[in-house]
């Protein structure tokens, strides 16, 4: 089957690719480099770099497309801070790049060219220059506590280094890709995105069984969707009664009534230190 889950638009231009990166600002040994392996060429110099018009129309594109998952400050929200890239090492060329191809195994899909213009890119890029890093806050938290807790409530769904769940996304390297404000944020329910691949779906039989679980891939004609017995069931669309895409993930919310702020803060203190089991394998 081929897989609709939808391009996150052209929209998404700006840096969502520059995907993963550390709690504070990009290094060039993190982040971008976890994921994108295009080899690295001769650095070409942003034609717009340094043009108030350009700039301004980048801080507008920016703020419009790119601050829900980077903030509007870029300094990260569901999505890392971006801040420091280009004082990190990373040269216009290499981050034109990553924008245009997107990042594999992340939320940010590749900049339609057909929609979105080489011109759009370099001025968000020309308007990320403008911007001001700031240091990466220090860690919180009791990490050991936290992978107790995340063991206790997370890991039936979540993997992390090979043990635990699939039917959520693997978390061995979110620590990497998400600020601790987004963890927060997905934690205690206030984050509505929901990552490609896990759109959570209820299907309903002819013969009125029910079936929810999450939308792995679907066409015109058929549906596959992972069960929440981590099974994958396929099937054809004239066989059911109906399909229910639903809005809620299947995350639950973790409220202070499930889980206290003390045990909240140790458990994203583990996440965020998160960054794969093998730093060879990106």
């Amino acid at each position: 089957m081929r897989s609709t889950a939808s391009v996150l638009a052209a929209v998404m231009i700006c840096l969502t690719a520059v995907g993963l990166a550390a709690r504070g600002a990009v290094t060039p040994d993190r982040g971008l480099d976890m994921q994108d392996r295009t080899p690295r060429t001769e650095a070409r110099v942003n034609p717009l770099q340094g043009n108030a018009d350009a700039i301004r129309d980048g801080g507008t594109k920016f703020r419009s497309r790119c601050a829900g998952c980077h903030g509007p400050d870029a300094r990260g929200y569901i999505g890392p801070d971006i801040t420091a890239l280009s004082a990190s090492g990373y040269t216009d060329e290499r981050m034109f790049g990553i924008v245009r191809r997107g990042v594999p195994g992340t939320e940010m899909t590749p900049a339609d060219p057909q929609r979105v213009l080489d011109r759009d890119i370099w001025q968000v890029l020309a308007y990320l220059r403008t911007t001001s890093a700031v240091p990466a806050a220090a860690p919180t938290g009791d990490a050991a506590n936290g992978e107790r807790v995340f063991r206790a409530n997370c890991s039936s769904c979540h993997m992390v280094n090979g043990r635990g769940g699939q039917l959520g996304p693997d978390l061995s390297r979110i620590g990497s890709g998400r600020p601790r404000a987004g963890l927060l944020a997905k934690l205690r329910g206030a984050s509505d995105i929901i990552r490609s691949g896990y759109e959570p779906v209820t299907l309903v039989t002819r013969e009125g069984e029910r079936m929810r679980g999450v939308k792995k891939n679907e066409d015109e004609f058929s549906i596959q969707i992972m069960d929440t017995r981590e099974r994958i069931q396929g099937y054809l669309k004239p066989d059911l009664k109906e399909v229910i895409y639903e809005k809620e993930s299947l995350m639950p919310a973790f409220g202070p009534g499930r889980l206290n702020d003390a045990d909240l803060n140790d458990l994203v203190g583990y996440l965020s230190s998160l960054r794969g089991s093998d730093s060879s394998v990106r």
